[in-house]
């Protein structure tokens, strides 16, 4: 609240003289009192000024539509929905979302504070608001080949930044319940502020410990019993629904269950692609969702604002009252969450207007340096007795340690539509550190798909049948510095490049989603299950701190026991 023109708004606020905008006879949403009410909307210099019976300059009749706050998303990485940031920005938008509380450690895994500045720069100045939480495993733990080191020396700089909100999610938690001094100093660097985390299964007494280090949310929640134990402990749950991992319905069912609050629970996507946000909507999906399941609208919108607003102290976003900012989503229908318009400043969001985008340096577009295998390269030695796997769960991204007998021929493992073969490459500095194992669950027949998105150390990874269209795959992605690609009958079927980083696409929302959608398709007719979405599966396959085997550049590693296999 500027206070330099508190004389004129309150002028305002009390009628004296007309507002720049009325929205007038909307159903106003109160998120404070739970009410809709029918009432006219003031709003001057981007702010609102009262909530009652107003005339404007400008007056926009609103009779029969409901005006809620603009949507939150409060966590996500904008480098994982593949386009550049103002495209998803732009698309959200559409779906009602103002607010996006982003963390870019995608791109800071991979290219360090250039990365970092170049999400800064992507998301000034647009019709939304874009806040940030650094980064704070970049690597996500100290053995990963990722690009760069970002310790909490290199952070310093960018807390004056008034869009930098916090530290982002803590996914080495056994670096905050040890107490390990680097992790202390980037603790000790937010003591004031919010810090995110990233606690999927702790136990009882570690959950405690990571909560006493302050840590406030927590995205990773794919139950309602875990969801409860980390609201016991003080924290904020952000119920997920993404492209990859879909948590909402389970935790939404326990709520209604237990008919509990939902004051501690908010809305993220985390990670979701363009097309699906084309098809289903952003974080008024989630809305709706939990809507048809039982949810009161008034509290699924809440969840979808105030609630965020509180938790992460942004206090004049979230809601519908003098003082607030004046970021509204216009609904045609509350029960489905259908958008008629979006207000950002209390001005409406022309979604007509061209999405101006910052060219970045050439070096981000150069980033994959991976050696030339052969397939004896690829040889896994195997023995008649079990050998452990990696088993794809449908729907989640989390995975299972099984033990098993592999097909083999002359002790090395002969991977078919069942029994897939998965390699890590390290791409960031051409060390030619690699690493192969095998896959149940996946499924794919006839060929292999490879990505450059690998979360959250990015390096490339292919999985496929057999290992002429593994190395094709590979060879590919180095050729397009990036990307998607899918190998079929030891052809290249598709490839969507993703030159910036290696995650990002400079082709335009359209092509990507075009593109994604058949390659998404093809992956599902070699075989993938179809609730599992292939490429997001694949990108989460080699990410060390999700639950329970994982295969990374150093080989397979058991998250439970935090050790390596083999």
């Amino acid at each position: 609240m500027n206070y330099d023109n508190l004389k004129k708004l309150t002028s305002k606020s009390l009628g004296r003289e007309k507002a720049q905008l009325v929205l007038k006879n909307a159903e106003v949403v109160n998120v404070f009192s739970e009410e809709i009410l029918v009432r006219d909307v003031a709003v001057e210099e981007g702010m609102i000024v009262g909530v009652g019976k107003y005339d404007g300059l400008e007056e926009i009749d609103l009779s029969g539509k409901y005006l809620c706050p603009g949507f939150i998303d409060a966590h996500l990485h904008l480098e994982s929905t593949l386009v550049a940031p103002p495209e998803l920005i732009h698309s959200a938008l559409q779906w009602g979302t103002t607010t996006f509380i982003i963390d870019p450690h995608e791109v800071v895994n991979v290219a360090g504070e250039e990365g970092l500045d170049y999400m800064i720069d992507q998301t000034e100045d647009l019709d939304a608001n874009v806040f940030l939480m650094l980064p704070s495993c970049v690597p996500a733990v100290s053995f990963e080949e990722n690009g760069c080191i970002f310790s909490a020396e290199k952070m310093e700089r960018y807390l004056a930044n008034p869009r930098i909100l916090g530290l982002g999610e803590v996914m080495d938690y056994v670096s905050v319940i040890e107490a390990e001094e680097e992790m202390v100093k980037k603790l000790r660097l937010f003591q004031d502020r919010i810090k995110d985390g990233h606690a999927p299964y702790l136990q009882d007494k570690q959950l405690a410990a990571y909560a006493l280090a302050r840590i406030k949310t927590d995205h990773e929640c794919v139950d309602y019993a875990y969801a409860l134990e980390e609201i016991r402990n003080g924290m904020q749950v952000l119920i997920r629904e993404g492209s990859g991992a879909r948590n909402l319905e389970a935790i939404v069912r326990g709520i209604l269950e237990d008919n509990m609050d939902t004051a501690s629970f908010s809305f993220c996507t985390d990670d979701k692609h363009i097309n699906d946000i084309q098809r289903e909507g952003h974080i008024s999906y989630n809305i709706k969702k939990s809507i048809a399941l039982g949810i009161p609208p008034i509290k699924a919108i809440k969840m979808a604002t105030i609630n965020t607003a509180k938790c992460y102290n942004l206090t004049e976003l979230g809601a519908i009252a003098p003082g607030y900012q004046a970021d509204f989503v216009v609904l045609d229908s509350l029960e489905e969450v259908s958008v008629h318009s979006v207000y950002h400043k209390g001005k409406k969001v022309n979604f007509e207007k061209e999405i101006t985008i910052k060219p970045c340096s050439e070096h981000l577009c150069k980033t994959v340096h991976i050696p030339d295998l052969s397939a004896d390269d690829l040889k896994l030695a195997v023995n008649t007795s079990e050998s452990s796997l990696i088993q794809i769960i449908e729907g989640q991204i989390t995975t299972k340690h099984l033990q098993g007998v592999l097909p083999s021929e002359d002790n090395y493992f002969v991977p078919n539509a069942q029994y897939n073969k998965v390699v890590v490459v390290e791409r960031h500095k051409h060390t030619g550190h690699f690493a192969v194992a095998p896959v149940l669950g996946f499924n794919l027949h006839n060929g292999a798909i490879a990505t450059s998105v690998s979360h959250d150390s990015h390096n490339i990874v292919a999985i496929g049948d057999n290992d002429e269209s593994l190395l094709l795959a590979l060879q590919e992605l180095q050729r397009v510095q990036g990307g998607y690609t899918i190998v079929r009958d030891k052809k290249v079927l598709a490839i969507l490049p993703l030159p910036i980083m290696g995650l990002i696409s400079d082709a335009g929302y359209e092509s990507v989603d075009n593109t994604l959608n058949k390659m998404i398709g093809y992956a599902h007719e070699m075989g993938v299950p179809a609730n599992t979405h292939p490429f997001i599966a694949l990108s989460f396959i080699a990410l060390p701190v999700i639950p329970e085997i994982r295969i990374t550049t150093r080989g397979m590693y058991d998250v439970i026991e935090q050790k390596f296999i083999g």
